[in-house]
């Protein structure tokens, strides 16, 4: 009887030992996916923290010369700053410590502050790139002047203004008020968002009310039958097409038969609606599935049309529902970037759009653009936008769950 029941229980024992297996597969698994996910989230925090804060030099210019530009200006406040600066060569390597826009910064502050005119003061300048990143410890300094893009002078003029308290760190505003700049220390990212901004607004108002319209005709009005059968099969076939084919399809029609401005967000809206559409529709139908039958049932017993008990009653159930598959579709299109390469949206885009038909980028194109450029400084900038474009991607899925929540009605 003892060794019967022995051998029925071996079966058992390895189907116990299977299903632990099984068990901790999954849990690898998710550790693992896990793990990446860490390292790939501070790999970007690493690299992009530093972005979020600039380099300021402080300068004494004397404004009391009139007829002198802001350029001028600028340039003799360096020269004052170290006198023993004599040679042409060297000059030109103690102009290159402030950025590039040292003179569009000292019209600004003067714009902001006219009482400063005729006097001599001192104001804070944003460094160059290169000082900026060797502030920040990006720089070996023990590496041979030849094999680092700071030179031996610059460090002894840098080390010269930090004994001052001519040099400071702050944080970099400009990185969210600018547009692109060919400098790294300029460049900012409110070009790109407004791009984005725009180009989502254009996709939600239009493929949100046809995505729902389409979606309840579908599943509450349309005759089950091989057509509708056919339109189902097509539209979960276009939500796994790939992205890039909507783009192809934009160049053509849009901007090749409609003559659409190139570069638009009016263009980058409609291909990124197109693209949504049919996520919209089918998270549209599953909300609409879900929604018991003995709703409709109850209002059309009550004598209501079938329109009144769609409007009325199925859809305000399943709304929330639809409305979380737009903010998915939404966030799914903040991020993509093959569609609006092929419009046209890589363009270098410095001014601030302000219309859906004006010359726009989007937030991810911008972080395309950063990435292929081989300033030290503008891997960091790439770091930092990919830091926000996660950011409005998370709170973009927290707001479809905290909705689905709040709205959500259990049966």
């Amino acid at each position: 009887m003892t060794e019967f029941l022995i051998s029925a229980n071996k079966p058992l024992r390895r189907r116990h030992a299977s299903e632990t297996r099984f068990k901790w597969m999954g849990r690898i698994a998710i550790a693992a996916s896990l793990g990446f996910l860490v390292v790939m989230l501070v790999s970007i925090l690493t690299l992009g923290i530093g972005a979020f804060s600039r380099t300021e030099i402080a300068l004494a210019v004397d404004l009391g010369d009139g007829d002198a530009s802001s350029k001028k200006i600028v340039r003799n406040a360096l020269f004052t700053s170290f006198p023993e600066v004599t040679s042409r060569a060297e000059r030109r390597q103690l102009l290159r410590l402030p950025s590039a826009d040292a003179s569009r910064e000292l019209d600004r502050q003067l714009a902001e502050n006219p009482d400063l005119a005729g006097q001599v003061a001192t104001l804070w300048f944003t460094a160059s790139d290169d000082i900026d990143q060797l502030i920040k410890g990006a720089i070996d300094t023990d590496k041979p002047q030849d094999q680092r893009r700071i030179s031996d002078q610059e460090l002894a003029w840098v080390t010269q203004l930090q004994d001052l308290g001519q040099i400071r760190k702050v944080f970099n505003t400009g990185f969210f008020t600018s547009g692109d700049s060919r400098e790294p220390e300029l460049a900012g990212i409110l070009s790109a968002l407004m791009g984005s901004i725009l180009s989502l607004t254009v996709c939600f108002v239009l493929s949100f009310p046809l995505g729902i319209m389409a979606a309840i005709y579908l599943e509450e009005f349309a005759k089950k039958g091989r057509w509708s059968d056919f339109i189902e099969v097509n539209i979960n076939n276009l939500a796994a097409v790939p992205s890039i084919v909507f783009g192809l399809l934009g160049l053509s029609i849009f901007l090749g038969y409609f003559g659409m401005p190139r570069s638009s967000p009016l263009v980058g809206g409609l291909v990124l609606a197109l693209m949504t559409l049919p996520t919209i529709i089918i998270a549209g139908r599953s909300a609409l599935r879900g929604v018991p039958p003995s709703i409709r049932e109850a209002a059309l017993g009550m004598g209501a049309t079938q329109v009144q008990t769609t409007l009325h009653h199925v859809l305000p159930l399943a709304l929330p529902g639809m409305l979380t598959g737009a903010i998915v579709g939404m966030a799914r299109a903040l991020g993509e970037t093959a569609p609006l390469l092929m419009i046209g949206m890589v363009a270098f885009i410095v001014d601030i759009p302000t219309k859906i038909t004006d010359a726009a980028t989007s937030l991810p194109v911008q972080i395309f653009l950063w990435a292929d450029s081989p300033e030290r400084a503008f891997l960091e900038k790439t770091s930092a936008a990919i830091i926000v474009l996660i950011t409005l991607l998370v709170a973009m899925n927290l707001v479809a769950i905290i909705l689905r929540k709040k709205f959500e009605r259990r049966f």
